[in-house]
């Protein structure tokens, strides 16, 4: 058995003295698994670095086994990243959260084609943060844990949704919110329009997507978000907080 696809590194562990256990990200073959021969070895490390797209190729005696992956560099994205701590902070969330969310060798198509197309202009800094606010909720949407957030779970509007219900993941109008505002979570403009937002907004967002991957995608497997994504959420948020002073 083998393939042949372009793909994206979420996580290579280490494995014996020089090898790695990799996990690539491809259109078809979903979240995969398998042995980097050399994977840590000086020269190589480069290529499995989370975040990179490569030319991967998996060949295995059998569908169900762990096989052997190679592979060829096509874009070093990690590398690319490491100049700026917070491209760096997002590559590493996103990496994080497909590799923990996504089932094993199952497709997500748009999953795949979303973080490729993040990971490729992670450069631009801030500006791609709703981009990855918005990718966290098409993976939602794959894993069958959508959000609703067309109309108002209460009146059925389809003005002024800045809430959304923390059990049902269903937008609610200002409106309707009333006292229980509280205990809603906001619905920053940038989840239902092509908005960039300001660092509250990335906040919210982040805080929105981030309680239902952690009680869906996360909790039902009874896993933790990934302390990337908390990371992430957590810089933003002190981004928040200087933006809130300075006005």
């Amino acid at each position: 058995m083998e393939w042949e696809a372009p793909g994206i590194v979420l996580e290579a562990r280490p494995y014996g003295e020089a090898d790695a256990i990799a996990c690539v990200f491809t259109a078809e073959h979903g979240a995969h698994r398998g042995l980097a021969r050399g994977g840590l070895a000086r020269g190589r490390a480069a290529i499995w670095q989370p975040g990179n797209f490569l030319q991967a190729r998996w060949v295995g005696r059998l569908a169900e086994q762990l096989g052997v992956f190679s592979a060829e560099l096509v874009h070093p994205t990690a590398a690319l990243a490491m100049e700026d701590p917070l491209a760096l902070a997002m590559l590493g969330a996103a990496c994080a959260v497909a590799e923990g969310a996504l089932p094993e060798r199952e497709a997500h198509p748009r999953v795949f084609d979303g973080l490729l197309h993040l990971l490729a202009r992670l450069p631009r800094g801030a500006e791609m943060l709703a981009p990855l606010i918005r990718w966290e909720a098409v993976l939602l949407a794959d894993l069958g844990y959508g959000l609703d957030l067309s109309r108002c779970a209460v009146t059925g509007t389809a003005e002024r949704l800045v809430w959304v219900s923390p059990k049902t993941g269903r937008a609610v109008s200002e409106e309707a919110a009333g006292v229980w505002k509280s205990r809603l979570l906001r619905l920053p403009p940038l989840l239902t329009t092509d908005e960039r937002g300001d660092a509250a907004d990335w906040r919210d967002g982040l805080r929105l997507t981030g309680h239902f991957l952690a009680r869906d995608a996360f909790g039902l497997h009874h896993k933790p978000l990934p302390a990337a994504r908390q990371a992430l959420y957590d810089r933003v948020a002190l981004m928040a907080e200087a933006d809130s002073h300075a006005g």
